[in-house]
């Protein structure tokens, strides 16, 4: 009897201890299954968002360009999915002028006066670079400006500049919440003068082509600033 008790003892004893051992191995699966599946959810999520706001730059170029086209209707609609209602927008211009506007139907309004008042028929926006930090529902974002603005079919004006975003994601949805565009250049680019143009100029007199040979040689060494009342 003593003999049977103590084998039923350590059967007890084993079963208990396989049970525990048991016990521990489904926790830290499941621990493994929950943790892992938190850093799946945050690694997934860290590039969609990141994607979501580089849009936001994608987003302005075209309601930009839709402006340089004359479409300004077009822009303030684009502008509107890009930015917050309360969004402050502002330009720093070469000479170190600056602009600043609150929310995307004012923006659209200034951008469109400087395209017509410098008289562009077309624009195109082009970016690059982009750095962005991403902190919970807020984040930051750099980017590169290389901006064509068309005067004619030979004079183009060509900006160079830098973006800097403050974005906040607002019911699921990533919008610029302020934007600083800080112009490093702004400079004409045009073609050479025709043939004809150059026969032209070679029958005047001497004098006379000396003179506006010097004048021109010392135009095209200024560099070109758009005209923007009030800054530049």
């Amino acid at each position: 009897m003593k003999k049977g008790r103590e084998i039923q003892q350590v059967a007890s004893n084993l079963m208990s201890f396989f049970v525990k051992r048991l016990s521990l191995i489904l926790l830290a699966g499941v621990m493994v299954i929950f943790v892992g599946g938190k850093f799946d959810v945050a690694s997934a999520s860290q590039p969609n968002a990141e994607s979501e706001i580089e849009s936001l730059a994608v987003c302005y170029a075209l309601g930009t360009d839709a402006i340089g086209s004359g479409n300004l209707q077009e822009g303030i609609n684009t502008y509107q999915k890009c930015f917050t209602p309360d969004a402050k927008i502002t330009a720093i211009f070469p000479n170190g002028a600056q602009a600043t506007f609150i929310g995307a139907v004012n923006w659209a309004n200034f951008v469109s006066s400087v395209f017509q008042g410098n008289g562009y028929t077309a624009t195109q926006h082009l970016l690059g670079s982009f750095n962005i930090d991403i902190n919970n529902n807020t984040a930051t974002m750099s980017s590169y400006l290389h901006a064509t603005h068309k005067l004619s079919d030979t004079s183009i004006d060509v900006a160079n500049g830098t973006y800097v975003d403050k974005v906040v994601n607002q019911n699921g949805k990533w919008k610029i919440k302020e934007r600083v565009l800080t112009l490093i250049d702004f400079l004409n680019l045009s073609s050479p003068a025709s043939p004809d143009a150059e026969v032209s100029s070679a029958a005047r007199s001497s004098n006379s082509v000396s003179n506006t040979l010097s004048d021109d040689s010392n135009n095209s060494k200024k560099p070109h600033r758009p005209h923007v009342p009030g800054y530049m």
